[in-house]
């Protein structure tokens, strides 16, 4: 086998390479090896001061430059094959002799690059006479190389092994000419096809390559800029130098990925697909800036803070192909809502289906935990912020956190609210200190104390004030419009009057001026209208629909048609009074009221200008991308709280649409007694992103602390000290609690979690006790913690489940309900009793049993209704429960939340929050079972009701309701236009799908189709994984029992 220096290929993006390593002297030297001082540097060619300066040494290269050419000549005429010389490397000086057989080998020693030639008796050598030559050469060769370089040899040495492996009997070399070309120009040409016969070929590829002379120039000139590294007298120090180089390699082979094409290390094909999919050209200066930044080429931690609508979804989009494609990695990336989640989904899937990778949901009730472990292809795990808590805890169970190549975390300033962001910060923190190959990459656009989280992720940090739209910001204080100023006295500058004549009638309907507002920019340009409240969505948009002219109702008159068909629809023949006033001008609202196929109906026509205006509360600001050209926040206020910064920037950041506007306004309505908060508002700086972890108890701290015994990252008091350290919490500890240490929050929190009995303390033999672990989990810790349970409510839900054993009714799933509702929402539950009471006496007798069984009597739901005096005592908790179960149970009879939402006087919008709140803690109280032997009767049952929960749904329109995007409504057209299997969404045609099925543009039906096709990919991958497993041989089957023909 022939050694050879050979450039490594860049890594995706282009990488930095890894500096020099020190040399150390040849251990077979003829002569002793001289101490070096501090300030010496050692000469790397030996007594040479230049080698550019050394006639000698380049007469040496001419000549053996000119024998080369002739070698090739020989190569091209083998009756002169006696005349070839072999060329080898030598320490000291070249060195040529002719023999009848010879070969080329580069190499390096410590003094110079050098060849020596010697003989050979045959010139054609077999690959067991090239890989004993490389035995006997490799021993001290490698002995004289910087620690860097014996690794790349053994992978090179590797590579060519399998090549001669591969090449069977047919092991002849193509001459002196393709050794050369494969030692020196690996990355420019192709190698040449090995054949016993002169090809032309040969002729042409020496025209292109560059002269031996040049490139041993250019090689040792590379050397000779090099600097090395000064080594100290003490044999200690040198040993240090030597272990960080060998660490420095090591990090550089790990993070090695293959450069796959032009665009940022990925194929053309990809930016081809960004035109397609996503009709981007081009991208941002900013985003090119930020792709090719240093830290991202070295695999470094990255923070990066762009204002909203400023591109940054792209970068990180690219990022996580870069992992799946080049570096081969699985990749997490968290959202923050199930809406958004979905959303993401449908739109990678596309990308997924043309690229190779599976794109997996994990929300609301969605996702595997462990995930299943791929045999090709890479997953892209999309996913809320609870649930990408519970994977990386899956993954770290099944130590395959490793296989977890790159995080992503969008809107990372929720780190800072409340017990999601406690959540979101144990995520984090157990990636950083169980994963050192791991890549976190954050992002948004409302940050402040970047110190603090650059710290606790141990990242660089990027921003940039891009925006691709300006943005105009105002305030309205009467009739008068002020552009925000830092630079002015009080913060506002006179900008204009309202130019709109009111009525005294409309001036007393319209105080603060918004119809005068919104008529200056729609129907031909699209506004948002931000109200503190949902009532106050509706109000706002009935009363702009009013003092409209009927002239607004002509415009896209057609479309609005269909859209109001189509809400019909959703509502099974009922539509939204409101909405059925307020469509024909153009107007909608928007808010948590509304159910998920409105929302996703109205905003689908938001985008494509059909409706012009929406009304909504804030949560549209941190949902889905719905630009305007105008944003008007109705007043200071979300609810009842005065604004923070931060939602005020989140909400003026959807003013603007690039490509589409030249500017964005955003006009804040402001009254008198308001106008000093306003100001402090419009030149305070964001809010600091805390750690929830201490107060939010349950859901943070104790709940960090029974994981991480349960998943053994600290097994007792210092190893879960250490860890915290490494927290948000730890960094801001001082900041946040200055009454208690780290370790007395600590202390305190594990003996509240051994009073639950979720925790215990290992008594330890005398053997044990040099062990470091004297901490260990309950059965009933590890159900809480794999289940994700509130700890809050751990001990109720094993005392009602424990109860539920004594009596379950099956007749019906009234029971199972009752313990799969949630115990987070019953306390903003307020029953109206004649409903109760009437829901009551439906029930069959058997049904009410289960009342009686949980602990509501029947007379005590009589007396509320005819309002008397309850002298019993009787758990509020209970009795709200039970009513919320009679709604889920009404749900999945009717499966018409229109219908149930008359029912219980509930707005339909809570329902179907009400529902997927169950499904997703009915997938959490199956986990919680699935620990607990005792609960075993529980595990078929909850399946199944987890599945209804989900999808709510017929039966046969669950396998379409399981494609990502689809819902109700449209699973209903699909089926009755004969699309019945998910099987036949994934092979459909677009242009038939778009003539079958009312309403669906092209780019939906394109959309339709890839996620089906993902998820069918994704059923596939994970059959043919059962297959491989079942096929499997143990790995712990003992010798005697394998059969004749099983034995290697």
């Amino acid at each position: 086998m022939q050694r050879a220096w050979r450039v490594r290929a860049p890594r995706c993006g282009g990488g930095a390479s890894s500096p020099p390593a020190p040399k150390r002297p040849s251990p077979g030297g003829s002569c002793a090896s001289p101490e070096y001082n501090n300030d010496s540097e050692e000469d790397m060619f030996g007594n040479y001061d230049s080698f550019s300066g050394n006639d000698s040494l380049l007469a040496q290269v001419d000549d053996l430059e000119q024998k080369y050419m002739q070698s090739v000549d020989f190569a091209l005429h083998p009756e002169n094959l006696e005349n070839k010389a072999i060329v080898e490397p030598a320490s000291g000086k070249f060195h040529m002799q002719h023999s009848k057989s010879k070969e080329l080998v580069f190499s390096t020693t410590e003094n110079i690059n050098g060849f020596r030639v010697k003989e050979e008796d045959n010139f054609w050598s077999s690959p067991n006479e090239q890989e004993e030559r490389t035995q006997e050469l490799g021993d001290f060769i490698l002995d004289d190389l910087p620690c860097s370089q014996p690794l790349y040899f053994k992978e090179v040495d590797a590579s060519t092994k399998q090549a001669n492996a591969n090449a069977g009997n047919n092991h002849m070399n193509s001459g002196l000419g393709r050794n050369l070309n494969q030692s020196f120009c690996h990355n420019d040409v192709e190698h040449s096809k090995t054949n016993n016969e002169p090809s032309p070929n040969i002729t042409t590829d020496l025209n292109k390559r560059k002269c031996l002379k040049d490139h041993l120039k250019s090689a040792m000139a590379g050397n000779a800029k090099a600097q090395s590294p000064q080594i100290s007298k003490t044999k200690q120090l040198k040993e240090a130098i030597l272990s960080e180089e060998l660490c420095v390699a090591k990090e550089t082979i790990e993070a090695f990925s293959v450069d796959l094409g032009p665009f940022y290390g990925l194929p053309s094909k990809v930016k081809d697909l960004f035109v397609q999919f996503r009709g981007i050209e081009k991208l941002y200066e900013w985003q090119h800036t930020c792709l090719t930044l240093e830290s991202l080429q070295r695999r470094k931690n990255l923070i990066y803070s762009l204002p909203t609508s400023g591109g940054k979804t792209l970068v990180a989009e690219i990022l996580i192909l870069q992992e799946l494609l080049c570096r081969q990695k699985d990749v997490l990336m968290i959202l923050p809502y199930v809406a958004i989640v979905q959303e993401k989904v449908w739109a990678l899937s596309s990308f997924g289906v043309e690229l190779g990778f599976l794109v997996e949901e994990y929300a609301g009730s969605k996702g595997r935990f462990p995930p299943i472990k791929r045999r090709t292809k890479k997953s892209l795990y999309i996913a809320t912020i609870e649930k990408g808590h519970g994977l990386v805890n899956a993954l770290i169970e099944t130590r395959r956190i490793g296989d977890l190549g790159l995080v992503v975390v969008d809107e990372l300033h929720m780190i800072g609210e409340g017990s999601r962001g406690a959540i979101l910060e144990m995520t984090l923190a157990k990636i950083l200190y169980t994963s050192k190959t791991t890549q976190i990459i954050g992002m948004s656009a409302t940050l402040n104390n970047v110190g603090d989280l650059q710290q606790f992720l141990q990242a660089e940090y990027y921003t940039d004030s891009f925006r691709p739209v300006e943005l105009k910001e105002y305030v309205k204080i009467r009739d008068g419009i002020y552009e925000v100023d830092s630079k002015a006295e009080n913060g506002f500058t006179f900008s204009r009057h309202l130019n709109f004549k009111y009525s005294s009638n409309l001036e007393r309907m319209d105080p603060d001026h918004l119809i005068a507002l919104v008529t200056e920019v729609i129907p031909n340009y699209s506004c948002l209208v931000f109200c503190p409240t949902k009532k106050n969505c509706e109000n706002v948009a009935e009363m702009i629909c009013k003092y409209l002219k009927k002239e607004y109702e002509n415009h896209r008159k057609k479309e609005k048609q269909d859209l109001l068909m189509n809400l019909k629809n959703i509502g099974n023949g009922t539509i939204c009074p409101v909405l059925k006033r307020t469509v024909s001008f153009g107007i909608a609202y928007h808010h948590s009221g509304l159910t998920s196929d409105e929302r996703k109906s109205i905003e689908e026509a938001y985008s494509s200008g059909v409706l012009c205006l929406l009304t909504c509360t804030s949560t549209l600001a941190a949902g889905v991308n719905l630009p305007a050209r105008r944003v008007i926040l109705r007043a200071p206020y979300v609810a009842t709280e005065f604004l923070k910064k931060n939602q005020y920037k989140q909400m003026i950041g959807r003013a603007g649409r690039a490509g589409i506007d030249s500017a964005g306004e955003s006009i804040l309505i402001v009254q008198e007694k308001d106008k000093h908060l306003v100001q402090d508002l419009i030149n305070s700086p964001l809010e600091n992103c805390c750690s929830n972890l201490l107060l939010e108890f349950t859901k943070g701290i104790q709940n960090l602390l029974l994981s991480l015994v349960g998943l053994q990252i600290a097994r007792n008091f210092e190893e879960i000290c250490n860890f915290m350290c490494g927290t948000l919490f730890g960094v801001q500890q001082k900041t946040l609690s200055k009454e208690k240490s780290l370790s007395d929050i600590i202390k305190e929190s594990l003996e509240s979690l051994i009073e639950k009995g979720l925790l215990k303390r290992k008594i330890m033999s005398e053997k044990e006790q040099k062990s470091p672990s004297n901490l260990a989990i309950t059965q009933l810790g590890q159900a809480a913690y794999k289940g994700s349970i509130d700890l809050a409510y751990c001990n109720a839900l094993y005392r009602d489940l424990k109860k539920g054993l004594e009596g379950l009714v099956l007749e019906s799933c009234l029971h199972l309900l009752y313990l799969a509702t949630p115990y987070d929402v019953i306390y903003h539950c307020n029953p109206d009793w004649m409903i109760y009471f009437k829901q009551y006496t439906q029930l069959s007798a058997v049904e009410q049993k289960v009342a009686d069984i949980v602990g509501v009597p029947e007379s005590f739901i009589t007396k509320k209704a005819s309002g008397q005096v309850i002298r019993t005592d009787v758990d509020t908790g209970v009795v709200n429960r039970l009513y919320l179960s009679f709604v889920l149970y009404a749900l999945l009879k009717d499966t018409n939340v229109w219908v149930v939402s008359e029912k219980f006087n509930l707005s339909r919008g809570y329902v179907q929050n009400l529902l997927n709140s169950a499904a997703t803690f009915c997938s959490c109280v199956l986990h919680f079972c699935e620990e607990l032997e005792e609960f075993w009767v529980y595990k078929a049952l909850l399946t199944e009701l987890t599945k209804r929960l989900t999808y709510c749904v017929k039966a046969e329109l669950v396998p379409l309701m399981e494609v990502a995007g689809v819902l109700e409504p449209r699973a209903k057209q699909l089926y009755n236009a004969g699309y019945k299997t998910l099987a036949h969404l994934a092979n459909a045609n677009p242009e038939i799908l778009v003539k079958m099925v009312e309403h669906v543009s092209r780019r939906q039906a394109r959309q339709i189709i890839s996620s089906a096709k993902m998820l069918l990919s994704e059923k596939a991958e994970a059959l043919q994984e059962e297959v491989e497993e079942l096929l499997r041989m143990p790995t712990d089957t003992p010798e005697g029992l394998l059969t004749t023909a099983t034995k290697p």
